[in-house]
């Protein structure tokens, strides 16, 4: 029953859009042949008319389209040239164009607003995270930072702290041996080792068997600091350039915390200052105690990536219960989520969210449907939200076949002050929208895929 609704929610989200560009056009008195719901495949569940629109409802119901006179090319029935989408002033098309877009928009604000009138709070898309207690053994780096029980976790590294995997980010990035260096570090590592052992002059050529080689003091590596994309989970975490061999690490165990080395006749100079060089990532976590900010000593993470706290949470509500307080919730709501998903899509045109990871309408129902029936309809109702804005900024891109296409090349006419060839517009927008079918098609795979290995 909670797919159901969800599915039921998602149609409603397409109607949105399709109403749009319905409403839009009939309000400029711009023609339009048929209004349908769902997508034209399959038997039709309701035919009828509004004035000289055709009105259909189709059984698939996750689709929508607005028929302007235009589309009709296999009717041979002289058309009225006034009745033409084509024909009518940019500025008209355009609107009708945006028309989508911009209700879906609306419709995203109002389910938020109306969750927030009734539920009378909204959230703040993130937590108040405290420690719970220190599960680390006793020689472990955070018994001696500072950090007790009941601090609030405030920031880490600068970057502030407001979901719980966002330590656990911080924790496994910056563990311990990881066996990347940066060339800083690197360099660093190599001139110390040069002061002490300058007999060596070669650091590429492996060191004679049986020489001493003195070590120098192992050196905390630079702490990290992540991106808010990376926060989010949205951008890889950029790795350190110098990747260290099998043999390297190794050496890395054998000489760590010593003195000095007896060469085996198999190590550089440059071997040892990166064996050397791969330490420990300091995290510098920022708590708040007794309403007071307090800086700790560094916290080292272990060769797993645990730092060895256990956490209590929770969630931070905005309070919606006066008209002021609904509506500066809902809005900075839907802000939040819009910011969030213009990120999402920047990254993703930048490589930095593999297709692999995309998911469509399989996973979001799934998704929403048991966020329904774990956490209740009013979750639903503001993922329903999320979706919309999704919608509406997916649509605007400017890739023919899509509004945000449409809109493209009316301000390309409007540049070049004639029409554009209706055969090439064709061709471009029909290659396109191949190319979104091949998409989809990933997508639904994608979710098949997570649902069968209970990803999601």
């Amino acid at each position: 029953m909670n797919i159901i609704i969800m599915l039921l929610l998602i149609s409603f989200l397409i109607l949105v859009h399709e109403l749009g560009h319905f409403m839009s056009a009939r309000f400029l008195g711009i023609k339009v042949d048929k209004f349908g719901f769902g997508l034209p495949f399959g038997p039709t569940l309701f035919k009828g008319k509004i004035g000289d629109t055709e009105i259909l409802v189709h059984a698939l119901l996750l689709g929508g389209y607005v028929a302007f006179p235009d589309d009709d090319t296999e009717s041979k029935e002289e058309k009225n040239p006034e009745d033409l989408f084509k024909n009518k002033p940019i500025w008209k098309r355009a609107i009708v164009v945006s028309a989508g877009v911009i209700a879906n928009v609306i419709c995203a604000i109002l389910l938020v607003i109306f969750t927030a009138s009734v539920w009378h709070k909204l959230p703040a898309g993130k937590y108040n995270i405290t420690v719970d207690k220190i599960t680390a053994p006793k020689s472990a780096s955070v018994h001696y930072s500072g950090l007790k029980k009941g601090d609030k976790i405030y920031k880490i590294n600068g970057s502030e702290i407001f979901q719980p995997f966002q330590i656990n980010k911080y924790a496994t990035e910056s563990k311990l041996h990881d066996g990347l260096i940066t060339q800083e570090i690197y360099n660093d590592r190599l001139n110390a080792l040069k002061e002490k052992n300058s007999q060596i002059t070669d650091i590429y050529k492996a060191v004679e068997n049986g020489k001493k080689i003195v070590l120098v003091p192992l050196k905390d590596e630079k702490e990290l600091h992540l991106s808010k994309a990376a926060l989010m989970g949205m951008e890889k975490v950029k790795s350190d350039p110098i990747k260290l061999t099998k043999e390297q690490i190794t050496l890395r165990d054998k000489i760590q915390g010593k003195e000095y080395y007896i060469s085996d006749g198999k190590y550089s100079l440059s071997d040892i200052a990166k064996s050397l060089a791969d330490t420990k990532k300091p995290m510098y976590f920022t708590v708040i105690r007794d309403g007071k900010e307090i800086e700790l000593k560094p916290i080292y993470s272990d060769n797993k990536g645990i730092i060895g706290i256990q956490q209590n949470l929770e969630e931070v509500l905005l309070p919606a219960k006066t008209p002021v307080e609904i509506l500066k919730a809902s809005f900075a709501y839907t802000w939040r989520i819009t910011d969030y998903t213009i990120l999402g899509l920047e990254k993703l045109f930048t490589g930095q969210i593999p297709v692999k990871e995309l998911h469509g309408i399989v996973a979001i129902t799934k998704v929403g449907g048991d966020m329904i029936q774990n956490t209740g309809i009013f979750n639903g109702l503001l993922l329903t939200a999320i979706i919309s804005i999704n919608l509406a900024i997916m649509n605007l891109l400017p890739i023919p076949a899509l509004d945000g296409g449409h809109l493209l090349f009316l301000i390309i006419e409007k540049i070049k002050g004639k029409p554009l060839d209706e055969e090439v517009v064709a061709k471009i927008s029909n290659f396109f929208f191949l190319l979104l079918i091949i998409l989809m098609l990933l997508i639904v795979f994608n979710d098949i895929f997570a649902l069968i290995t209970k990803k999601i």
